[in-house]
């Protein structure tokens, strides 16, 4: 790095937007959150050292910490800093979703520490959380009921923040002594009632739009009965899994396959189109993968008994989809934000390609022999994927814009 660029770098710039502050603090969160995951799962496999064995035990806790700090860091992110704009309202002060970063980040911070020795740690980190995200919520809920008409985008990702809260609720509820049952309640919250709805409410706003854009002839396809029907689905899903009756999951993972290929279909681009705009399809493409995968266990558990793909079709949601996604829309909103440009740089590239080889992996990891040494190949993959492009993404945050505008 020059000296100019390094004289440019500054940590105050975290404050200048939303998705600045927010987005760091994702990037630093997702970095960490896998470094201590990938060491836990290889010193499981391979013991080349003593890790500590956390309570609650280290798998919840790897699913807390991915659903409720990692990624409702760019979640939050990207929703300051849209919500006023889908409402035509004032942008938010800083002073409104620092806490939100402040509380997610120094949250998982101390959830991490506490998984290598610091118990007092997972309950601190906790309330850290908990406050970060009701902060969240206190800031963007008055938008809702300040604006004109009903942007039910925003009403959509809002009901799934406060779901999100009552997951945190759950996980409180086990870490001061409740039954493992509500850990389990949190984590499928956080799965199928926080981050399926979000995703969803966000590509259905903002992929056909962004193809409408730049795609001569493109029409934009948004109907809201298609996010009015995905809800409840993703709910159904959710309580089959509760109780679990997974030999019933297919009675909604097949309308959610037809509806989430029939969605894919329709928005998919013909012709000629920007690469950063493929790269969003094509994570939409693991959602169809996705439910596939999970009626066909839910089809051969009701017949067999057997759970044949573990975790496979969970991964393929949460690496394959969310990791996909989260690599093409962070990558879109830090290049329009910081005056680069609508481009995919050559690490963004190297990320988007890598993860869909990590997503694979994860999935037939269950089906492979020696499936702890997949499983720990995967978390070292996912390190190994994201490094580059969290290392340049954090340099745009600490950068002015190279565009010389303000934010």
């Amino acid at each position: 790095m020059d000296t100019r660029l390094s004289s440019q770098l500054s940590l105050n710039r975290l404050g200048d937007a939303p998705h600045r502050l927010m987005f760091f603090v994702g990037a630093g969160n997702l970095l960490l959150a896998m470094a201590w995951w990938a060491a836990w799962l290889g010193a499981l496999r391979w013991p080349f050292a003593q890790m500590h064995q956390p309570w609650p035990y280290a798998g919840w806790l790897h699913a807390f910490i991915m659903q409720y700090q990692m990624l409702p860091s760019f979640i939050f992110g990207f929703l300051l800093t849209t919500f006023p704009k889908w409402m035509g309202q004032p942008e938010f002060e800083r002073w409104r979703y620092a806490p939100v970063g402040v509380g997610l980040f120094g949250g998982q911070i101390a959830t991490l520490l506490g998984a290598v020795g610091w118990d007092a740690g997972i309950v601190v980190g906790l309330f850290m959380t908990m406050g970060g995200w009701l902060a969240g919520l206190l800031t963007l809920g008055p938008l809702l009921w300040r604006e004109k008409g009903t942007t039910w985008h925003a009403r959509s990702c809002f009901a799934a923040l406060s779901l999100g809260f009552l997951g945190l609720l759950a996980w409180l509820a086990h870490v001061l002594g409740a039954s493992p049952f509500w850990a389990f309640v949190s984590i499928k919250i956080g799965t199928f009632g926080v981050l399926l709805p979000v995703y969803l409410t966000v590509a259905h706003r903002m992929f056909p739009f962004f193809a409408a854009n730049v795609v001569p002839g493109y029409q934009a396809w948004r109907p809201l009965w298609l996010l009015a029907a995905l809800w409840p689905l993703s709910l159904a899903h959710l309580v089959l899994e509760l109780f679990h009756l997974y030999g019933l999951l297919w009675l909604v993972d097949v309308p959610l396959l037809g509806l989430t290929a029939y969605m894919l279909w329709r928005w998919w681009p013909r012709g000629e189109k920007p690469r950063l705009l493929t790269v969003l399809f094509v994570g939409v493409a693991w959602l169809p993968l996705t439910f596939a995968l999970y009626a066909g266990q839910s089809i051969a558990y009701e017949l067999t008994g057997v759970y044949w793909l573990g975790r496979g079709p969970a991964h393929a949601l949460f690496v394959g989809f969310f990791g996909s996604v989260l690599v093409a829309m962070v990558t879109r909103v830090t290049q329009g934000h910081s005056g680069q440009g609508l481009y995919m740089p050559g690490v963004a590239w190297f990320a988007f390609v890598a993860i869909q080889v990590v997503a694979v992996t994860r999935v037939l990891a269950e089906v492979l022999p020696d499936t702890p040494m997949w499983q720990a190949v995967s978390a070292l993959g996912w390190l190994v994927v994201f490094l580059p492009w969290v290392a340049r993404i954090g340099r745009i945050y600490l950068s002015p814009r190279a565009d010389g505008r303000p934010g």
